[in-house]
């Protein structure tokens, strides 16, 4: 099992945090949890195995161009055969700039990109599949992104604004000072709640409690701390509040995650 990341080239760069490449060559059953990020992701499946979500309570087979809207809370998947997937890990508001729908409605949702895109995703699709160098690959992708960001480019400065609250935000958030970040940005706070919830699917509030788990789950997958200091670190008001945020997120405390810990979760945070 193999996983690496590219970085994208300059002029993607405020769009796109990673592309990546996952291979695996075992024929073996693969079972784990994605948890929320804050990101969203195009995924490119070029093998032939086969990946499937729980979707209530039931696994459904995801489709060979896959869009992962947010992910709020743990998502069972699990794959069997050879797999060959290329990734777009984009920014936590900059899918907005390559769809043109609100992104809340892709929430929890694994969906058949080419339904939403149409004809120019199946087209690169098939390109990925004939071209096996990865610098070949990536540039289609690039392609792809670059002529999908001039055609929205109306509506860049919107999104823009977004993405500087969203730094804001992660920054220094709490329900108290939401109102003085809106009247640092000339905007109510009914405006920036709605703003925000357009271009990434996640309230102000839920988008802080992502970005505030993803941080503890980087914590504790390096050197190894207390529990109780990565609360503190990460702005818990306790450790009782910290385990609360992160069951809801893994289904599991903090030390159960940490004795359930599979490859593939660790190739996740990377």
């Amino acid at each position: 099992m193999e996983f690496k990341h590219f970085s994208p080239s300059e002029i993607l760069r405020p769009y796109v945090k990673h592309y990546y490449l996952f291979e695996s060559d075992a024929d073996a059953d693969l079972a784990d949890t994605v948890f929320p990020s804050g990101d969203m992701e195009m995924i490119f499946n070029l093998g032939e195995g086969v990946w499937e979500a729980s979707v209530d309570g039931q696994y459904r087979a995801n489709p060979k161009i896959e869009l992962w809207g947010q992910i709020t809370k743990p998502l069972h998947v699990r794959a069997r055969g050879h797999h060959t997937m290329i990734g777009i890990r984009f920014l936590p508001h900059s899918a907005a700039y390559f769809l043109n729908e609100e992104m809340g409605l892709f929430n929890d949702q694994v969906l058949d990109l080419s339904y939403i895109i149409g004809n120019p995703v199946k087209t690169l699709h098939g390109q990925l599949l004939e071209n096996k160098d990865m610098k070949v690959r990536i540039n289609l992708i690039e392609n792809f992104l670059i002529k999908r960001l001039v055609s929205n480019e109306r509506k860049m400065g919107r999104i823009d604004r977004a993405g500087s609250i969203l730094q804001t935000i992660k920054s220094n958030y709490s329900e108290r000072n939401l109102g003085l970040i809106a009247v640092e940005y000339n905007v109510t706070p009914r405006y920036l709640h709605k703003l925000i919830q357009e271009c990434t699917g996640l309230s102000p509030k839920s988008f802080s409690k992502i970005s505030r788990f993803q941080q503890s789950l980087k914590m504790m997958s390096g050197n190894p701390q207390a529990l109780t200091s990565i609360a503190y670190n990460c702005g818990y008001f306790d450790q009782s509040h910290f385990i609360r945020d992160f069951k809801s997120f893994t289904g599991l405390t903090p030390s159960a995650y940490l004795e359930n810990l599979t490859p593939f979760s660790n190739l996740l945070l990377q």
